[in-house]
């Protein structure tokens, strides 16, 4: 399923096999969560460079259902996606849930986001959704355990997390592979435990949960390290919900193979683009007269056919091209960043690339 072609350091550049499709590594995943790539066609969404899309299973659970989606053959064929198709399980949208959701060791109690009605969901039924929804890659129910936390009470978490991971295996029934998920707070000893849980459990591949919820940056990585450097070599590592271009940098030297976040869509939605020297908050009133294409290093389509002037206008007048053509332009940014990483990695450059490129978007340069 996975084999790694290249290495730099703890950087590796490898090939995921999926039943539809190969993905090239370290790879990044845009959020598709309602089975969609908001204001994108799947044709624009593959046009940007994406390779793998993930979707959440329990926003789908929850709408349209899953007996839609059977009809459909599966989420390949409800959303017109041809790619791989990694979905979540629902562990993270359910801890955003805080002030709604009641958990015990079962599974958790919730009301629906929708419509306020009462919902169940355990290991077994986040199991049988992802088995209807035929992913490519599916994910076991966790808890996310949240910050600030005692280590008492992360441990507490984690082993939940890990019983759970137990029971989402033996559940699983879908034609894709399912991948553990390392818990236990900001306590790299916690995090090495987690890992020592999964592996005897086994998976073919093991994500990195439960971080971006309210720790320092430095926190972060300090964990990220402390998983990495425990979870085994030939299997894919995947950092969830971490997307903030620098942190893709750093996380991939530490040995990260697959990322996911909402961060380019969502900024894109809002005006801010990433470019290769540093955010864009494209509202600004210095763009109004700006004749410069969005980012020169960049050949999207909002960047070759448009001027910041132009896309200026789109944002102030709430025009939908707008959401469109930043979309495109942050995607396009985001998996060039990743094939650059690939490359510099192949030819044993990927310190040199990342100093340059965070020196470029730190200076502007």
């Amino acid at each position: 399923m996975y084999r790694i072609a290249h290495t730099d350091g703890y950087a590796r550049a490898g090939v995921l096999t999926t039943a539809h499709g190969r993905v090239e590594t370290p790879a990044f995943m845009p959020c598709g969560t309602y089975g969609s790539i908001k204001s994108l066609t799947p044709d624009q969404v593959a046009s940007t460079g994406t390779q793998i899309l993930l979707c959440n299973s329990f926003h789908l659970m929850l709408r349209p259902g899953t007996e839609v989606i059977t009809k459909h053959a599966g989420l390949h064929g409800f959303m017109g996606w041809k790619g791989p198709i990694l979905t979540d399980s629902g562990g993270y949208q359910v801890f955003s849930l805080a002030s709604r959701r009641s958990v015990t060791e079962e599974g958790v109690v919730f009301r629906s986001p929708i419509n306020g009605d009462r919902v169940e969901i355990d290991a077994e039924r986040a199991m049988q959704v992802q088995s209807k929804l035929k992913s490519d890659i599916a994910m076991v129910f966790d808890e996310c355990t949240p910050f600030p936390a005692t280590e008492a009470q992360a441990r507490r978490s984690m082993l939940r997390s890990m019983r759970w991971a137990q029971r989402s295996k033996n559940a699983y029934a879908g034609p894709g592979a399912l991948f553990g998920i390392v818990h236990g707070g900001v306590f790299p000893s916690l995090r090495r435990e987690s890992m020592d849980r999964l592996a005897s459990t086994g998976f073919p591949g093991y994500a990195i949960g439960g971080l971006s919820v309210g720790e320092s940056n430095e926190q972060l990585h300090e964990v990220l390290a402390a998983s990495v450097q425990c979870m085994p070599s030939e299997s894919p590592r995947y950092l969830m919900g971490v997307g903030k271009p620098n942190d893709l940098i750093r996380a991939v030297a530490a040995g990260v193979d697959m990322f996911d976040c909402v961060l380019p869509t969502r900024n894109a939605r809002n005006g801010h683009y990433f470019t290769s020297r540093g955010v864009i908050r494209i509202r600004n009133a210095r763009y109004r007269h700006d004749s410069a294409p969005l980012d020169e290093d960049c050949s999207c389509l909002a960047c070759t056919e448009f001027t910041r002037a132009y896309l200026h206008h789109l944002e102030r007048c709430n025009e939908m091209l707008g959401a469109t053509l930043g979309t495109i332009h942050n995607l396009t940014h985001y998996h060039s960043l990743m094939a650059n990483i690939r490359r510099a990695i192949v030819n044993r450059r990927f310190s040199k690339f990342a100093a340059i490129q965070t020196d470029r978007w730190e200076h502007g340069t």
